[in-house]
């Protein structure tokens, strides 16, 4: 990667992946094992998530291109990368429980659909429940009125039912 060219095609590619990503994490990934970010790559890989090392140089120049100059300032240090074009809590979610069980590695910052992210801003994304797990608890909302409807319409029934036969 040390031709111009190269790195020219790095940048291009990454401001693409800036602009697609629904959710982006960034991590410094210091102290991590080759076994762990093994493990790690593929739990992301799984969920749709592309995670890379990239130079801070080339995050920086893709992030002001892609028009996320706030997010520049995290770049520095050993820096890795998450991207997600079609989850918006899965990066923060898997590497928030890799650091937690592992007690390496470290968030930087992020972006949600178009907004920078602090460490708190992505802490707080990742401790947000599955797709799956909130459409649950959307339909047992539902549910419950429907129940109860279902239970007024039978006792009217039964109150007409009762009134024609007298």
């Amino acid at each position: 990667m040390g031709s111009l060219e190269g790195k020219k095609q790095v940048v291009q590619d990454l401001v693409e992946k800036f602009k697609t990503a629904v959710s982006v994490v960034v991590v410094d990934y210091r102290g991590v094992s080759v076994a762990q970010i093994t493990k790690l790559r593929k739990e992301l890989r799984e969920a749709g998530v592309e995670y890379m090392v990239v130079k801070n140089t080339l995050l920086t120049i893709a992030a002001k291109e892609a028009g996320y100059e706030d997010i520049t300032g995290v770049f520095k240090g050993v820096t890795a990368i998450a991207f997600s074009e079609n989850d918006v809590v899965a990066p923060a979610k898997i590497i928030s429980k890799f650091i937690k069980d592992n007690k390496v590695m470290e968030l930087k910052g992020g972006i949600l659909e178009g907004n920078v992210l602090d460490v708190e801003g992505v802490t707080a994304l990742g401790e947000l429940p599955s797709k799956e797990a909130l459409l649950a608890q959307v339909a047992s909302c539902f549910q419950a009125p429907i129940q109860k409807m279902a239970y007024v319409l039978e006792e009217v029934r039964k109150s007409k039912e009762g009134t024609e036969v007298a």
